[in-house]
């Protein structure tokens, strides 16, 4: 991110999104829902991604409703497990010939340590692991789409973290804390926007994360969050910004012509922001990156690239190890 020049968002007539598919993950509430309304008002083909069969419907309902949308689509997606996830990427590039938005929204925090399917510490699992996933499994037809973007949810909780957080105990096995592990998973966010971003350069595909601010939503109120977040997060909904203003910046990001070339930034409300130092510590992100698709291929999903799938891997995998200096002074 650095060098990448800051803007000042220009307010205008809303973008034209005709033909264009953007595919939105935890599209049934808050954020989610209010991106997907505010993009499908666009004139958007719009892929609201969601786990839960009734919301998920209610939600589609809902928007179609009040934008007159008659091209929206309503697909089962979780994040906590990579066979759906495969499922879900499936009927995305069966459906449509074209990719052009991918707004990786959907997140969890949770109280106690939990473990998906496939092993993985659920918090990190579904809110950076199952993204990563995803967008590897899309990206094929992203780049064959160009240009197109990719836009991931973040947090100023990811300012909590450290690398070396990361490193010592990514999956928090040797300990657990609802918010060290939320804001590891958030750090996550940013560090994969940045190696994304240096991977995508010059096809075409931008990719930027977004702080959409502390949301007056369902975040923390679905029996996953314990002690004083369970109870502090409903008791200050009152001085917490809507779901509808929370996501417009990622409106911005996924439709402004004016940031179409603008790749691996972190926004808020609008605006161009710094990340914490190990946000935009590049050796860091690389590290990240590798050892997500380590985790991955040793859960049987190898990723060959141009294919868009994964594989089972049938030779043991070598567990990742920190390139020398990542850690940084204190970083442990």
């Amino acid at each position: 991110m650095a060098g990448v020049r800051l803007l000042l968002p220009r307010r205008g007539a809303p973008a034209d999104l005709g033909g264009r598919v953007v595919v939105i993950t935890g599209a049934n509430s808050g954020i989610g829902k209010e991106t997907a309304l505010a993009l499908a008002g666009m004139g958007a083909t719009v892929v609201m991604a969601s786990r839960d069969p009734g919301r998920g419907s209610a939600a589609v309902a809902e928007v179609a409703a009040a934008t007159g949308s008659t091209d929206l689509h309503d697909l089962r997606l979780d994040l906590a497990s990579l066979d759906s996830i495969e499922a879900f990427a499936d009927t995305v590039l069966e459906r449509f010939d074209h990719l052009d938005v991918l707004v990786n929204n959907a997140g969890l925090v949770l109280g106690r340590r939990r473990e998906t399917a496939d092993g993985f510490e659920e918090t990190i699992g579904v809110n950076h692991l199952g993204p990563f996933h995803l967008t590897r499994r899309l990206l094929d037809r992203l780049v064959a789409s160009a240009p197109a973007r990719i836009v991931n949810v973040t947090s100023v909780a990811h300012k909590g973290a450290t690398a070396g957080m990361l490193l010592a105990d990514l999956q928090s096995e040797l300990s657990y804390a609802q918010m060290d592990a939320y804001a590891k998973s958030k750090l996550a966010n940013v560090l994969f926007t940045v190696e994304l971003a240096r991977r995508l350069d010059g096809t075409g595909v931008t990719t930027n994360c977004v702080h959409p601010g502390i949301i007056r939503s369902r975040f923390a109120r679905d029996g996953d969050a314990r002690g004083w977040l369970r109870l502090v997060y409903p008791l200050g909904a009152p001085f917490m910004v809507s779901s509808k203003r929370g996501a417009q910046t990622s409106v911005f990001l996924a439709s402004a012509p004016e940031i179409q070339d603008v790749s691996g930034a972190y926004f808020v409300r609008r605006h161009q922001r710094l990340t914490s130092p190990t946000g935009r510590d590049a050796t860091a992100a690389t590290w990240l990156w590798d050892e997500s698709e380590r985790l991955l291929a040793a859960a049987g999903r190898a990723y060959l690239p141009g294919r868009g799938r994964s594989t089972p891997l049938e030779p043991e995998v070598r567990a990742g190890t920190p390139p020398p200096g990542l850690l940084g002074p204190g970083g442990a």
